[in-house]
């Protein structure tokens, strides 16, 4: 395994450790609001310094980029940090959240992990190495009906002036699909997608550190990972499309239909 893979999983168990023991005592965080529907608490930050304190005590030259602190500059390695990607879902005991640490040198993904700690699941992903669930290899389903499968999504929320043609997209995807799953948590739905409990995802306006991790275990799991014009641009604009390959085409030619200039 590689030494800078056994670092991350190191950091993200260390900090499913503090998420978890905190989760008993949510009335009494300290929360405050990044903008509309979009909050922090302590644990975020207390999660996110553990994290960069375990990283840099090895790599103290590695840059960041976390969602709490932004970027911190250095050398050609840079970890994309998500300490509790759900954090909603973490105030309101919905067991759906997650740690996301990836690792890129020279800006392309070498390493992702995904820690899901209500459930001690593990995923990992190593670029050329193939992606695993708790140690076992994991692959994408190979679903590719659209009215059998079921898709994963998140709602624009930061967005609304993409609601509408989300809104579409998401009704003519809910007609022609077996179901649509919303759980809050990009992370772990692109974790579930790249071990075939999910069959495809999409979104609009994500950042980084929501989808780094999750698009290489995608990757290394077999799967395509694609913005809404079909090109690797999603770091810059946020909106992705992932699945195996005829289905992420399968939905690519329905959200194309509704794609505007904004979006692609």
């Amino acid at each position: 395994m590689h030494p800078m893979l056994n670092i991350a999983i190191r950091a993200a168990r260390v900090a499913g450790g503090l998420i978890q023991r905190s989760s008993d005592n949510v009335k009494q965080l300290s929360i405050s609001k990044k903008s509309k529907n979009d909050f922090v608490t302590e644990v975020d930050l207390a999660v996110e310094q553990e994290i960069i304190n375990i990283i840099k005590s090895s790599y103290p030259d590695h840059a960041i980029l976390a969602e709490e602190s932004g970027e911190t500059p250095g050398n050609n390695y840079t970890w994309v940090i998500d300490p509790l990607d759900g954090t909603t879902n973490f105030l309101h005991g919905y067991p759906q959240y997650a740690v996301s640490i990836a690792l890129k040198n020279k800006g392309k993904t070498e390493i992702g992990v995904i820690y899901d700690p209500l459930r001690d699941e593990l995923f990992t992903a190593e670029k050329g190495a193939g992606a695993t669930l708790n140690n076992r290899r994991i692959r994408v389903s190979n679903q590719v009906q659209l009215d059998t499968a079921l898709l994963g999504t998140g709602f624009p929320f930061k967005y609304p002036q993409h609601l509408d043609a989300y809104l579409e997209i998401f009704k003519d995807l809910t007609l022609k699909t077996a179901g649509i799953r919303r759980a809050g948590s990009a992370a772990l739905d692109l974790a579930y997608l790249a071990t075939g409990r999910l069959d495809g995802f999409w979104e609009i306006g994500l950042k980084e550190w929501d989808f780094a991790a999750g698009v290489l275990l995608v990757q290394e799991a077999g799967g395509v990972t694609t913005d809404f014009s079909f090109n690797n641009n999603y770091s810059q604009s946020g909106n992705i499309i992932a699945g195996n390959t005829k289905m992420h085409q399968a939905i690519y030619k329905i959200i194309e239909q509704h794609i505007t200039d904004s979006l692609k």
